[in-house]
């Protein structure tokens, strides 16, 4: 049933720019393709994930563990870019060099985190990304906000 629901995600969002805008999470999860990490440099956690080609199970997994958890990650500012085309050589894909399946994270000062070549669980996922020094002051400054002088 996850798997489904994943694949489905994955193809709505990838396909039908229009579908995609009315999916839950749709807005951070997008094509690769066209993108550089530069552009989301102080403003989003890009976490990319190529295979070289769709069906491939592993990408299908990782997608499947991100589709389940999307709030966790849009609360983190992160922003999923797929690449599952190795032919049209993405500047990302340029950029990180994978060899087959790869889910790499970014920071948002642009260094990498981590490059895996098995899937991982939003919740390791996140995990490193809540040990990030800004993402830790991030966390401050919300509850400052939220909690009364």
């Amino acid at each position: 049933m996850i798997r489904r629901t994943a694949i489905a995600l994955i193809g709505a969002t990838l396909a039908c720019p229009v579908a995609a805008a009315e999916q839950p999470g749709a807005e951070i999860i997008r094509s690769a393709e066209g993108a550089t990490l530069e552009e989301f440099r102080w403003t989003a956690r890009p976490l990319v994930v190529f295979a070289d080609n769709p069906a491939d199970p592993l990408y299908i997994q990782q997608m499947a563990f991100i589709a389940e958890r999307l709030d966790a990650l849009a609360t983190r500012d992160v922003i999923v870019l797929t690449d599952t085309d190795p032919a049209a050589r993405s500047p990302i894909r340029l950029a990180l060099r994978p060899r087959g399946f790869m889910l790499a994270q970014i920071a948002k000062d642009g260094t990498i985190l981590f490059r895996k070549p098995a899937p991982w669980d939003v919740r390791e996922i996140t995990r490193s990304i809540d040990k990030l020094p800004l993402r830790q002051q991030e966390v401050r400054d919300q509850h400052r906000t939220l909690t009364p002088p």
